[in-house]
């Protein structure tokens, strides 16, 4: 009997496939790391060079997609089965080389599924004027982050090996693959010749959140349009450039945030609280953030979670406790999928649809740029002066402050507020 996908909402879909993706294939490894060092013993050093080789991978993986000609639904399909087989490798291996090229390879994945999930679902969206459903998808990354780490938490306390703690997340990943197969195995199936709903004043649809969608595009056309000649569309290099500076701020704390409440906290229940927080933080705030866009511009709400999140990364550097902890997880949790999602919404609006994958694939280059600086400036600046981690939050905090100043001054088709 021929397989057929499990049939879930649009939104659904997208949540699960950003929940594999990002939540397991970039981020499970923050939750696992603390299980590794007990385990095997691995170093922070060692740990923030596998982190790096995924933020590098995560580069490699945005930098290929301006040169591929796959569909936004093909570089879903390959991205996320080849997220399910580098988790379970990173169960079957014990080797530290080893892991170093399946956390690169996790990391190229997992750039590809954010493209294709974000090109894909934002067109269908907009084009159907479902523009704030978009919260719904993004708020896969919180939720996937957040099932990673009290999943982790659970094996932890069950005295589950690392590697075990691998397997289970590979098999939690091919679960979430198979809901999420519907967005490319209906990509031909969506109809072709669906008007876009009546034009607001801006020259899209009438969407909740009033942006715009290229009304003249069909609803099935994200994983045809992409593959065209688009590369006379000019990139917009200041949504580009802002993104990256927001990659460098938010990535220590992202990486490390367990890790430094362990050290405050011994208690493996009270440690293990960071992640799971963090995550729900950042599936809440897509969907109530995806509201606001009927007050406030994408760009403002860009600028100002920017400064939420920085408030976030210096609440550690400056409090030594848990509650400290605790609040940062909030802080950066609930604005940085917020960040991602405007961003990439910006995106579209700013190059048209013809252009998004290569815009969105553009920033998303910048980005694991600005990240990956982050982890190896940590841990040459820790091996030669023996900076702590408090220096590099610091400097993480001030870029984020001035990185906000430019963002309100970035300007596209959709930079108004809807009128109510």
């Amino acid at each position: 009997m021929a397989f057929r996908p499990i049939r879930l909402p649009l939104p659904l879909a997208g949540l699960l496939a950003l929940a594999v993706a990002m939540g397991i294939g970039r981020f499970a490894f923050t939750p696992v790391l603390p299980m590794m060092q007990a385990d095997l013993g691995l170093s922070l050093a060692q740990g923030s060079w596998l982190a790096s080789a995924n933020y590098l991978g995560y580069l490699l993986g945005a930098l290929l997609v301006t040169h591929l000609s796959w569909s936004p639904a093909t570089l879903l399909r390959f991205g996320l089965w080849l997220v399910v087989l580098m988790t379970a490798a990173m169960g079957l291996d014990s080797h530290w080389l080893g892991w170093l090229a399946w956390r690169l390879l996790a990391g190229v994945a997992s750039a590809w599924v954010l493209i294709g999930t974000s090109a894909l679902c934002i067109a269908r969206l907009n084009a159907t004027g479902q523009t704030e459903r978009s919260g719904v998808v993004f708020a896969g990354v919180g939720c996937g982050i957040t099932f990673a780490g009290l999943a982790c938490m659970g094996l932890t306390l069950a005295g589950t090996a690392a590697s075990q703690a691998w397997l289970w997340l590979a098999a939690a990943a091919l679960g979430g693959l198979l809901g999420a197969s519907m967005l490319w195995r209906t990509t031909d199936a969506a109809p072709s010749a669906a008007p876009a709903p009546p034009a607001s004043g801006s020259g899209g649809p009438a969407a909740p959140a009033g942006k715009p969608s290229t009304s003249e595009t069909p609803a099935s056309s994200p994983a045809e349009t992409a593959t065209g000649p688009h590369a006379a569309t000019p990139l917009h290099w200041g949504l580009i450039l802002c993104y990256g500076v927001y990659g460098f701020g938010y990535i220590l704390p992202a990486t490390f945030l367990p890790a430094q409440a362990r050290l405050l906290i011994p208690d493996p229940w009270l440690f293990s609280l960071a992640w799971p927080v963090f995550g729900l933080a950042g599936a809440v705030s897509t969907v109530m953030a995806s509201r606001l866009t009927r007050r406030y511009t994408r760009p403002q709400i860009w600028a100002g979670a920017q400064v939420v999140m920085a408030v976030g990364v210096l609440l550690p550097a400056v409090w030594h406790a848990l509650p400290a902890i605790l609040l940062a997880a909030c802080c950066v949790g609930s604005t940085f999928m917020v960040i991602t999602m405007v961003g990439l919404q910006e995106a579209q609006a700013a190059v048209g649809q013809a252009g998004a994958k290569r815009q969105m694939a553009a920033m998303t280059a910048s980005f694991a740029l600005g990240q990956l600086i982050g982890p190896i400036f940590f841990s040459l600046t820790h091996a030669w002066f023996g900076a702590s981690l408090e220096f590099a939050l610091v400097l993480g905090t001030l870029g984020l402050l001035a990185g906000a100043i430019p963002i309100l001054r970035l300007r596209s088709p959709a930079a108004s507020p809807r009128e109510s």
